[in-house]
């Protein structure tokens, strides 16, 4: 149990992949123009590995991985859902599909742009993005 986080739930779309993460309730949400996150729409929150647990599916888990081959981008090998990774910025942590998330937990979001086609450029002025995963 961690203060002030609540328990969310979430997964794929067939059910193959199931996991739970603490988390605000209040979801700080990034929106990334790279390439693979434009392609995928790929808006996701940043959670330490600590507040992360797979709970099945792990077996189901596929990983793409391209340039600089530190993002993990994990999805489903049935029905293609990234419903989790592991982001560039944050490789000790997960970035959380908010939109994979079952319904009742989530009060709001925020969704704040960040330019990863500039990608070392928009996370060295990011005052936050790299501590994300800290616990």
């Amino acid at each position: 149990e961690y203060r002030g986080l609540v328990k969310h739930t979430g997964g794929c779309h067939c059910g193959a992949v199931r996991f739970e993460v603490w988390a605000s309730a209040d979801l700080h949400v990034f929106n990334c123009n790279c390439s693979i996150c434009t392609k995928k729409q790929n808006r996701h929150f940043i959670v330490p590995a600590s507040r992360f647990k797979l709970m099945k599916g792990a077996d189901n888990l596929t990983t793409y991985t391209f340039n600089t081959h530190r993002a993990q981008h994990t999805f489903c090998k049935t029905c293609g859902v990234q419903s989790f990774y592991t982001p560039r910025s944050n490789p000790d942590g997960y970035g959380i599909a908010p939109h994979c998330l079952d319904d009742g937990t989530v009060q709001t979001i925020v969704t704040e742009d960040i330019n990863g086609k500039e990608w070392e450029k928009a996370v060295k002025e990011h005052k936050t993005i790299r501590d994300m995963s800290k616990p």
